[in-house]
């Protein structure tokens, strides 16, 4: 799993050792675990939110861990040009390699730690596949989609589209270096990552070594999600036992704690994590595939758009392996 990383975590700026005999650790309302299934064209995905209400999540959505496969030559698979209207999408590449275009004119490629940032907002159209030398030779594969709604005064903005490089994002270490702490938005002890997101949130992955524990402040106004990308450890104050594919929905407080087990197996020796929080938009959502609006009357007109053309059309230049709308 390299995403991006450093060779020496010690010179890294460290998050200070929050006190907790003043601040609150967050305890532990639930833990779930991901159904299998498949997006796009038949890419495997974890349905990581899979069993959690929308109040627990908000202001998310959906989060698909898109992987890990090892592709056989041929095998490699992507999505179609598809709508989407209402919220932005998240795209944070961990192995691998995917292409990204639209039809607003935003695009690009993301390997192994990069971050593709697209906001939908009015509508637009949109494809993710495999390069077609990837799906020529094969090759691993493995990242994250995740879907963050639009609060209603932001669903209609003009869509726009941000790619972050792993070198980009904001690396952090643990007080005593046993963690990794890979800042992809919003801001942790004082240090901001690179995103730029319409709804205040914190995107975060990190890798926790065995036996180590990562314990976090939090912004109380903030929601608490953490995903188990790979590895064994325990979550919360409770010390709740997770594994990978599992989602842990924190109560209300001032700290995210969790912890590696001492014994990891040897495909994956540490602790692999998203944590995510967000500030509640407390809105109503109607979501519908590929849109997410505030009533069912926005979902009606959104597919109406969509039939129209109203979305965006397919650029005459783009990815040669996708198939038109």
């Amino acid at each position: 799993m390299p995403a991006i990383t450093v060779q020496n975590i010690l010179t890294l700026p460290r998050v200070p050792r929050p006190d907790r005999t003043v601040l609150v650790q967050r305890p532990v309302s639930s833990v779930t675990t991901a159904p299998s299934g498949f997006e796009g064209e038949g890419f495997p995905v974890r349905r990581a939110f899979a069993g959690v209400s929308t109040r627990d999540l908000d202001p998310f959505i959906h989060m698909d861990q898109m992987g890990e496969v090892d592709y056989a030559p041929g095998e490699a698979k992507g999505t179609p040009w598809h709508p989407h209207r209402g919220f932005e999408t998240v795209t944070y590449m961990i192995d691998g390699i995917f292409e990204h275009a639209d039809s607003n004119g935003g695009g690009g490629v993301i390997t192994n730690g990069d971050t593709q940032w697209m906001t939908a907002g009015s509508g637009i159209l949109h494809i993710e596949a495999p390069p077609e030398h990837l799906v020529v030779s094969g090759g691993l594969f493995h990242g994250i989609q995740l879907w963050v709604n639009l609060p209603r005064a932001n669903k209609w903005n003009p869509p726009r589209y941000q790619g972050i490089q792993g070198r980009e994002a904001l690396l952090l270490a643990s007080e005593d270096g046993g963690a990794l702490v890979r800042v992809i938005a919003g801001e942790v002890s004082g240090h901001t990552g690179p995103g730029s997101t319409f709804t205040p949130i914190t995107m975060i992955h990190a890798t926790v070594n065995a036996g180590a524990e990562l314990t976090l402040p939090w912004r109380p106004d903030f929601n608490a999600l953490v995903y188990v990308l790979a590895g064994r450890g325990t979550v919360g104050a409770e010390a709740h036992p997770v594994h990978t594919g599992q989602l842990a929905v924190y109560g209300p407080g001032d700290l995210v704690t969790l912890d590696a087990a001492q014994q990891q197996d040897s495909r994956t020796p540490e602790l692999e994590v998203l944590i995510l929080g967000g500030r509640p938009i407390g809105e109503p959502v109607a979501h519908y595939g590929p849109f997410v609006m505030n009533t069912e009357a926005e979902l009606r007109q959104a597919v109406e758009d969509y039939r129209a053309g109203r979305l965006g059309v397919v650029p005459a230049v783009h990815l040669p392996h996708g198939r038109g709308v």
